[in-house]
């Protein structure tokens, strides 16, 4: 979800910009390319993981672009080629100012966060990336409640209150990073090819 949403603001901002501004489609890809790459970088990965970076935000964006890097080839790669499947069959999808072009986009971001998924389960599970509750930081016992019951007093931890689990001792490997960075060019690579061979 959070990358869904990082990225899909500036996708979707790109892509009723490019519509209206009637751009090319290599202009339209990129412009959203670089408005959900930007967008999804700058705020939703750097500035919400500043802390893993001890609070320094340039810190964080050198920390966060790989991460973001493969999260957003998938995603795109899943939006480039529903967007193309779908826009010859909905009436108005070119045009931001009709149902069928939100229509278009909603479903294009729905099968790019279903795409993108496997990669950012990776992501979290490697450490190069945060859940969503995995920074939470451990809560001292003097914290907890104590509850009196027939049994004797108690412990429980107070409402929403989460745990997360120790961080890894190593992250992934160089060769890992790079296998998965092939990965996603490779299939931001076939998207494009596909949708081309799509529309012509």
């Amino acid at each position: 979800m959070h990358c869904a949403a990082g990225d899909g603001v500036g996708i979707t901002a790109g892509a009723a910009l490019a519509a209206q501004w009637r751009f090319p489609s290599w202009a339209d890809f990129s412009l959203e390319y670089v408005l959900g790459f930007g967008f999804g970088w700058a705020v939703f990965q750097a500035f919400a993981m500043r802390e893993m970076a001890g609070g320094n935000y340039l810190r964080s964006l050198r920390q966060t672009f790989l991460p973001e890097l493969l999260s957003m080839n998938l995603l795109m790669t899943g939006m480039v080629l529903t967007r193309h499947l779908l826009m010859p069959q909905i009436e108005g999808s070119a045009d931001p100012l009709t149902i069928g072009f939100w229509f278009v986009l909603s479903m294009a971001l729905i099968v790019g966060f279903a795409l993108a998924f496997p990669m950012n389960w990776w992501l979290v599970a490697s450490g190069l990336k945060h859940g969503m509750i995995t920074v939470r930081p451990f809560s001292p016992p003097a914290q907890h409640a104590t509850m009196i019951t027939d049994e004797g007093p108690t412990h429980r931890q107070p409402h929403g209150e989460n745990h997360p689990q120790p961080p890894g001792t190593t992250g992934p490997s160089t060769a890992a990073k790079a296998a998965m960075t092939m990965l996603s060019i490779a299939s931001l690579v076939l998207g494009i090819a596909l949708a081309s061979w799509i529309n012509g």
